[in-house]
């Protein structure tokens, strides 16, 4: 188990390291942030001087080895528009987006897994034609389209819900969250519904391929002969053998979910990472950019190490395939 664990935290450090890399290298390739902190008329003298207070008059090698330096630290340089630490800047919106996504996600287990279970066991019914039918509509429709849908009905038209920011916020254990307060949970609702509707189609599917296929084997059909209840083979036997691949898929959606919740930030208004990470880019602030990024990167490599922790918890077989 030791061994396992090692040899996944030493692909979580290559990927983050790889990442940094690559993303040093595109930004360096998109244009100098100079060009658009300076005003047009500036000289050539006000130029050079604003450089080299960057950093940016070093060769891009010397840049990426500071810059490495610099991560070991947690130092990831000053946002050249907010003049305040970049990484402090991504950390500070980080809480909003995890609890956005938070949300998303169980909302999504909430409406996926137990009607992906009920499509599942009885996949000829009526019933459970009309949730698969439903589903396609949450796998198409494009995320901005839903959440403009969602502003105009339940915001604009029926005024039953706010439709930008975070709300109120309230504390708990020392915890700040919308989650804690009747308007927060109101301005959280749309939001999270519009980021949760894919993955909840997509859970569903996934659910539904699985419970079937795995209710056509052996040693469920003996449960059910010896007579247990129908509850109790979904519950202990069907259920455990699909969570393998959900706990896989749940675990990748959540970072997707923190990542790419850039969309749904930007048309509710959400404070969060994704908001952020839109503007710096249309600002060229090249710190900020680089932190999220960073940031996300490990974000994702924990999720998958924490993924790759619970398979081997529910499949010893897997942790010693790996040893092996």
């Amino acid at each position: 188990m030791l061994a396992f664990i090692i040899q996944r935290i030493a692909q979580s450090i290559f990927v983050v390291v790889s990442v940094s890399l690559l993303v040093f290298l595109a930004l360096y390739a998109v244009g100098s942030p100079v060009d658009m902190l300076l005003p047009p008329d500036a000289d050539e003298e006000d130029i050079i001087r604003y450089s080299m207070a960057l950093g940016l008059d070093k060769p891009i090698w010397d840049q990426y080895f500071i810059f490495l330096k610099n991560i070991l630290k947690g130092d990831l340089g000053y946002s050249f528009f907010h003049e305040v630490p970049a990484l402090g800047l991504v950390i500070e919106r980080m809480p909003a987006t995890l609890e956005l996504a938070g949300t998303a996600i169980f909302l999504a287990i909430l409406i996926g897994v137990p009607l992906g279970i009920y499509a599942g066991l009885y996949p000829g019914s009526k019933m459970s034609q009309s949730i698969m039918g439903i589903s396609i509509f949450g796998v198409s429709i494009p995320n901005f389209w839903q959440g403009v849908m969602l502003i105009l009905l339940f915001s604009v038209s029926l005024n039953w819900l706010p439709s930008t920011g975070r709300g109120e916020v309230g504390h708990f254990l020392g915890i700040e969250s919308s989650v804690f307060t009747i308007d927060g949970i109101k301005h959280l609702i749309l939001p999270a519904f519009n980021l949760a509707l894919f993955y909840a189609a997509l859970l569903l599917r996934l659910t539904r391929a699985n419970v079937m296929e795995v209710a056509q084997l052996d040693y469920i059909k003996t449960a059910y002969a010896k007579g247990l209840s129908g509850k109790r083979v979904v519950l202990v036997h069907i259920l455990k053998n699909v969570s393998i691949p959900l706990v896989t898929v749940i675990g990748l959606e959540f970072g997707s979910l923190i990542a790419f919740s850039v969309i749904t930030e930007t048309i509710f208004s959400w404070p969060g990472m994704g908001k952020l990470i839109i503007d710096s880019i249309f600002l060229l602030d090249r710190p900020v950019i680089v932190s999220y990024l960073i940031v996300v990167a490990v974000l994702f490599s924990l999720l998958n190490l924490t993924v790759d922790l619970l398979y081997s918890l529910l499949d010893p077989r897997i942790r010693v395939g790996s040893a092996s």
